[in-house]
């Protein structure tokens, strides 16, 4: 039997024991709440930092593609088609500054031409390349030529990545300082140049709003009335020169001087350019442009795997050289056109210059579909 006395401790105290635990549940409830609204706060947070930034993301975006409708009207539509023809050209001078004794040889390759099919959404354009002689079969013996590029058009910049890696199908165009009893060495099979060049060009415009270089060379906008831009830019570029002096022409060799005696040369190129581009709107729904942007160049090379150093790092500036030149028709529904953008780089030491060019001429037809709401 219970004493007495324990009976009352546990009746006076019962109530007490209620009220805590009721009192704690309240607590851990209360808790759960709070922490519910902390990780609520917290998404919420996060959703408006999310939105915020994808605002501001827009904003940017639409500030690099602002333009005044007055001078250019943007394109219409989501998606184009395109049918394109490339033509490849490229060519190299070598020279030496041996005064009275000065040489030079020209190589070229034959031209290559390309045909192509593209869909673009907005301003990016996807399709496939293939070589006209390979649908013939006349091809399959030449050396393997590889390009590929991608070119950027906005508003406010643009920016050019490209790779190109010749075959060995150069022919030696023509020469000076050889005294030669047959001219016939003149457009000779020449197989002992090849070349790698891989590169970057970024530039600036000025007059955004106004001058459209999409308008001319990616039909994303037309241009309304002419206007041109100061541009700024910068370039990089990695120039590989494989040469093989035993294969010119037993006269030749006889006379060809000690600076063409080389096999290799590799040099990297940082150039910073300062040019001009105008649009000219000739005709209704007609822009031709023309842009040059020249740069001077700071060359670090190596020749035969030799580091070549001078004693003043001013002899290692060059100047480089983009030219760009296009015309189009565009009634924003289809367009036709073509364009030619072209780059020159000037390699030169105290015995020896190389001058390198490269570029494509493009001619292009096409349509634009899916309006935009």
């Amino acid at each position: 039997m219970i004493p007495v006395r324990y009976f009352m401790t546990f009746l006076l105290f019962f109530p007490f024991a209620l009220y805590a635990q009721e009192e704690k549940k309240d607590t851990v409830i209360q808790e759960r709440k709070t922490l519910g609204t902390e990780v609520e706060n917290l998404t919420d947070d996060i959703a408006k930092a999310v939105r915020h930034t994808g605002r501001r993301i827009r904003r940017k975006v639409k500030d690099f593609n602002a333009i005044d409708t007055v001078y250019i009207s943007p394109n219409l539509y989501n998606l184009a088609f395109m049918l394109e023809q490339s033509t490849w050209y490229e060519h190299y001078r070598l020279g030496n500054n041996a005064g009275n004794h000065s040489q030079q040889l020209n190589f070229s390759p034959t031209l290559g031409t390309k045909l192509g099919i593209y869909f673009g959404w907005r301003w990016i354009f996807l399709g496939y390349t293939f070589d006209v002689e390979d649908l013939f079969g006349n091809n399959k013996n030449k050396p393997k030529k590889k390009e590929m590029s991608l070119n950027i058009y906005s508003s406010k910049f643009g920016i050019d990545l490209y790779y190109r890696k010749t075959g060995s199908d150069f022919k030696l165009r023509s020469y000076e300082g050889f005294d030669l009893n047959e001219p016939s060495h003149k457009n000779i099979h020449f197989d002992g140049l090849q070349s790698r060049i891989k590169g970057l060009n970024a530039y600036w415009i000025f007059n955004h709003k106004k001058f459209s270089y999409p308008a001319a060379y990616s039909q994303s906008t037309n241009q309304r009335r002419s206007a041109g831009s100061f541009m700024a830019g910068f370039s990089y570029s990695q120039h590989r020169i494989s040469f093989d002096y035993s294969k010119l022409p037993p006269q030749m060799l006889s006379q060809l001087s000690p600076s063409f005696q080389f096999s290799h040369i590799k040099y990297s190129d940082y150039s910073l350019g300062f040019g001009y581009g105008y649009n000219w709107v000739f005709a209704k729904n007609w822009v031709s442009n023309l842009s040059l942007l020249p740069g001077i160049g700071y060359k670090k090379s190596r020749i035969d795997d030799n580091d070549f150093k001078n004693e003043s790092w001013i002899k290692d500036i060059n100047f480089d050289l983009i030219t760009r030149a296009a015309i189009v028709y565009n009634n924003a529904k289809y367009f036709v056109g073509a364009s030619l953008v072209l780059h020159t780089y000037d390699y030169r030491k105290p015995n020896l210059s190389v001058t390198n060019s490269f570029g494509t001429l493009r001619i292009y037809a096409g349509f634009n579909f899916w309006r935009r709401k």
